[in-house]
């Protein structure tokens, strides 16, 4: 049976909302974009730098390298980057509009400003507000929930929301909900959607996470996790599928300057959805439109996921791609609703509960693992083999099973999370 127009309407939505690009980790170019705004409202470089982040926050800037910095990582690398970059039209790709000669302009400022870096205390797992002061002017951004969702904008105390962002209709951005979504009608749409209007999101995911993935296993980046899974080329398909997949992270937290396409506001994971079904669907030699089609799953199935889990958490978000890219690989084969459902259900059962620490070089190895878990459960179900209700957080249906993986990450490692922080934090 057919979708109805509003939730195919539904569906673009989202996908336009979360194929975004960005240039580097996105936490840190999310401070970088809030400080560029700082630095274009108050019209000059603050002299002191007031940083106020939630936890989770924290934990994702502060061991992964800032691009075009040179080498720097870190909060104050992030602030700094994006006060000297001074360009917030280009929101996740913020630090673009940086070349060569701006990384001693950027150590200059982290030298000379004053920083005070404290933890927000809120109920938002991505809250921050970047504060600057020349003298007795300031301003003053916040922004909350997601990446580019700027809620307040204050320059000496007057609100300057609306003035400022003249591009958007609302500062706060008002997004589709999530709970349209469901593995029935993500495999329906996938199947009869016109790709017309969509394609050239999805054909950026390909190309710009593909070069990525290629530079990653070319370079000498982070612990190498994706050459050492490619063995020079002579990888199976299966490993050759994890290897890109790491090896796009690798050169990703290690500050390469190449943009992705993110997805559920991470980069990580929008290459962890698409570059495992880009590799299995060139193997197989499928037309584009069916490459594209499974890629309309794995990123769909990967949204639905994370709608429970939240945008940080202590649930590593690189699972739930891995288990969509298992999704989009099952299409390409043939698989629908019941392979798809199958398929989900058994890769969450395998890695469901690994723990966030961080943005960092490890998220590499995390991908492999992933994308390894998502492929396995697609096999286990090609071999007539699953999990059953019962086997720990497997329950009857899969939707069932997503809100149990939700309510696992979501409420079930709150606890955890701290934890996370407060062992990362000392």
């Amino acid at each position: 049976m057919a979708l109805p127009e509003q939730i195919i309407n539904a569906y673009k939505a989202i996908l336009r909302e979360e194929l975004l690009v960005a240039m580097g980790c996105t936490e840190p170019i999310s401070i970088a974009y809030a400080a560029a705004i700082v630095r274009k409202a108050m019209g000059a470089k603050p002299e002191r730098m007031m940083v106020e982040l939630s936890g989770n926050i924290i934990k994702n800037v502060k061991s992964v390298i800032v691009p075009a910095t040179g080498g720097l990582h870190g909060i104050e690398a992030a602030v700094s980057a994006g006060i000297i970059a001074a360009a917030p039209e280009r929101k996740l790709e913020v630090l673009s509009a940086l070349d060569a000669g701006d990384q001693n302009r950027i150590l200059s400022f982290m030298e000379d400003c004053a920083f005070s870096v404290t933890e927000m205390h809120t109920i938002h797992p991505f809250d921050l507000r970047i504060t600057g002061y020349a003298g007795t002017d300031f301003v003053s951004v916040r922004i909350q929930k997601n990446h580019t969702n700027v809620v307040r904008v204050e320059h000496n105390g007057i609100d300057i929301t609306q003035q400022y962002l003249l591009a958007q209709e609302k500062a706060e951005e008002v997004r589709t909900d999530r709970s349209v979504l469901n593995v029935q009608d993500i495999v329906t749409f996938a199947d009869e959607v016109d790709l017309e209007d969509l394609k050239p999101m999805l054909e950026r995911q390909i190309e710009m996470n593909m070069a990525i993935a290629e530079e990653g296993i070319r370079g000498d980046w982070g612990a190498s996790i994706g050459q050492v899974l490619y063995a020079g080329g002579k990888a199976s398909l299966r490993d050759r599928a994890r290897a890109l997949a790491a090896a796009g992270s690798d050169a990703r937290m290690s500050g390469c300057e190449m943009p992705v396409a993110i997805i559920s506001g991470s980069g990580n994971q929008g290459m962890t959805a698409s570059i495992p079904v880009v590799v299995y669907a060139r193997e197989m030699g499928v037309d584009q439109d069916t490459l594209l089609r499974a890629l309309l799953v794995s990123d769909l199935m990967t949204v639905h996921q994370k709608t429970g889990i939240g945008t940080l958490s202590a649930y590593c978000g690189a699972i739930s791609a891995g288990c969509g890219a298992g999704c989009g690989i099952a299409y390409l084969n043939g698989g629908r609703f019941y392979e798809i459902a199958h398929t989900l259900v058994n890769s969450v059962a395998i890695l469901s509960g690994t723990i966030c620490d961080g943005a960092k070089p490890s998220c590499a190895a995390k991908i492999a693992m992933a994308v390894e878990a998502g492929i396995m459960g697609y096999e286990m179900m090609r071999s007539g083999h699953q999990f059953y209700a019962g086997d720990g957080i497997i329950t009857k249906g899969v939707e069932n099973t997503i809100y149990n993986v939700g309510k696992l990450a979501r409420d079930g490692m709150t606890a955890t999370d701290k934890e996370i922080i407060r062992i990362m934090l000392s």
